[in-house]
């Protein structure tokens, strides 16, 4: 079974700071036990929410919100990490996206890359960046209802079209958030409540995506994982 652990982010990460050596090594340490244990698939962090856009479709309307924002409904049900020249080039990705899928609510924000933190320069050549393109849940998806046959078809279109051209690079869908948990931090270690999550107002900082057999091993390294980045909570969900 494949999970994912999202943790949230903070003013502290809003306002644009860098994380510090010891906070890249304690985070380094962990991904790479995991990575030895063969467990690790995936791990990303994201930009403040200053540097990208919100987008709500209503009745085929598309209004396009500026960051930074505030957190409102953030409950995710899967996204898209694109390589694309510029922001407004992954907006017309999601825009093409949502034709297919109808009213719904996407967050678009770059990806974090070495050189965004000062881990090394930036390629000279370089000419395009990695967006996450973040689909928030609805009332449908968290009912468990897939998209028509009609709707996968058209999606598996575009991907494939977008793969092609080396622009798509990955897509996740998440399984309700009845089948998750959530973990916080307090002084007396780490708690857990199962889902479904009614409400969550924090914006995603970053995310793991792990291999596990259950989801009490797979909580085993969301506790690992909320130490590592002093996050104040990490939702755990798992994967389709």
């Amino acid at each position: 079974m494949r999970f994912i652990i999202m943790h949230t982010t903070n003013a502290h990460w809003e306002s644009g700071a860098i994380p510090g050596p010891e906070l890249i090594a304690r985070v380094g340490t962990l991904l790479g036990g995991l990575a030895k244990a063969g467990v690790l698939l995936g791990a990303e962090g994201l930009r403040a929410s200053s540097e990208g856009v919100r987008l709500r479709f209503t009745a085929g309307s598309r209004t396009v919100i500026n960051g930074p924002f505030t957190g409102d409904h953030e409950l995710p049900v899967g996204f898209t990490i694109l390589r694309a020249p510029s922001l407004d080039d992954a907006i017309e990705w999601a825009t093409r996206q949502a034709r297919v899928l109808g009213d719904m609510e996407v967050d678009i924000r770059p990806v974090t890359e070495p050189w965004d933190i000062g881990m090394r320069e930036a390629p000279a050549d370089l000419a395009s960046r990695r967006y996450m393109v973040l689909r928030k849940a609805t009332a449908t998806t968290e009912d468990g209802r897939a998209p028509s046959a009609t709707q996968r078809a058209e999606l598996a279109r575009l991907i494939d079209d977008t793969t092609r051209s080396e622009m798509h690079l990955a897509t996740e869908h998440m399984c309700p958030s009845r089948k998750g948990r959530r973990y916080k931090n307090s002084r007396d270690g780490a708690s857990f409540h199962d889902g479904p999550f009614t409400e969550t107002k924090e914006l995603i900082a970053g995310y793991i995506i792990v291999s596990a057999a259950s989801l009490e091993d797979a909580g085993r390294l969301a506790e690992q994982y909320l130490r590592a980045v002093e996050a104040d909570q990490v939702d755990l969900r798992e994967l389709e």
